[in-house]
């Protein structure tokens, strides 16, 4: 449940009418667009309200830590699957939630959306709205939980979700190919058609590394079948980590790059998608259907390889956001956020700007 006290300065400060803008770690601030609104802090919102391990759920209020929450967890050899990056080790639930990414195992085990069991919303009118609940198969009105996934708090002040939570793999592995991005993605997608434990695969430099992860039988006849190199663990979870907080090579020289200009995309697109021939360095993860460039080239240009095969491109982190962070949505799909943002935030007022620049 939420403080008595902190609900009602958060009520007054709904009800004064002034832009807001929801913050917690502020880890996420580069992400989107432009901060906007009198900041309003999520983090007097902490602590665990339940938590039933053997049911699979835990409930957090919205500035919990997210390495507390991980924490936790891990005592009890559970986790969060979708694995929420931790931008300099730091994060909280309810920026996790509504920033909605995901880490290396999503193509295997699924999106922060789809962990999503049940949320607490405070809306426009300073009304504290409860959706889902504890298990997956909820029918008790509209799904308004999952909608809040990557939302960007534009709908409302997240004070409260459930997550589902599941179980640590018994056994893991992490093996390396040679592999040029043709062949890689080739690759991907043909072990992707097959009943293989792979949880996480990530492409760059010329080298594809999978991650197996399941019944220790599983993973060590996947093995035998791919061949390839096996990394040792002490070299594997490092990696792993790095890429999911973006504190690896990578990810180090794009932060680089952008200081200088240049501008990191997150490309979403169908696993199939064949190789794009974008200037700068690329990762690939999710069997092909994410991945990263860190280039100089135009947004439009970006956008357009991006939209050729099916996908569209997300200005990840840049300098200069003004060519819009997410890409400009079709009038029948806009008209559509018009009406769901109108619905929750009448006054407009809650973190403006942060989607697209006309919410």
């Amino acid at each position: 449940m939420i403080p008595t006290a902190e609900l009602q300065t958060f009520r007054d400060a709904i009800r004064a009418g002034q832009p807001l803008r929801f913050t917690g770690h502020g880890s996420k601030d580069f992400y989107g667009g432009p901060l906007q609104g009198e900041p309003l802090s999520t983090l007097s919102l902490a602590g665990v309200t339940a938590y039933e391990p053997s049911e699979l759920f835990i409930s957090v209020l919205a500035g919990t830590p997210l390495v507390q929450v991980e924490n936790l967890l891990a005592q009890q050899r559970q986790r969060l699957a979708f694995q929420p990056p931790r931008f300099g080790g730091r994060g909280t639930v309810g920026g996790m939630v509504a920033a909605g990414l995901s880490g290396p195992s999503r193509a295997a085990l699924g999106c922060v959306r789809d962990h999503v069991l049940g949320a607490v919303l405070l809306n426009g009118d300073g009304e504290l709205l409860n959706f889902g609940g504890t298990v997956m198969k909820n029918v008790a009105g509209f799904d308004v939980s999952r909608v809040l996934a990557g939302s960007m708090g534009q709908l409302g002040l997240i004070t409260e979700v459930t997550l589902k939570v599941l179980p640590l793999p018994a056994a893991s592995a992490t093996l390396r190919f040679e592999f040029d991005q043709p062949a890689a993605l080739k690759a991907v997608n043909t072990w992707g058609g097959q009943p293989l434990p792979i949880e996480a695969s990530a492409w760059w430099d010329g080298a594809l590394l999978l991650r197996l992860a399941g019944a220790e039988a599983a993973v060590a006849s996947a093995g035998r079948k791919l061949g390839g190199d096996v990394i040792p663990a002490d070299l594997a979870e490092p990696f792993w980590t790095g890429l999911r907080d973006h504190t690896d090579e990578f990810f180090i020289g794009a932060e680089r790059a952008v200081a200088g200009g240049a501008r990191l995309w997150r490309l979403s697109l169908p696993a199939i998608a064949p190789e794009l021939k974008l200037h700068g360095e690329q990762l690939i993860e999710w069997g092909g259907a994410q991945r990263w460039v860190v280039t100089p080239m135009e947004p439009a240009a970006v956008r357009e390889a991006a939209t050729s095969v099916g996908g569209h491109a997300t200005l990840f982190r840049a300098l200069d956001k003004s060519p819009g962070a997410f890409t400009p949505l079709s009038a029948p799909l806009a008209a559509i956020h018009r009406r769901l943002k109108a619905s929750f935030d009448p006054h407009g007022i809650f973190n403006p700007g942060r989607l697209y620049p006309e919410l």
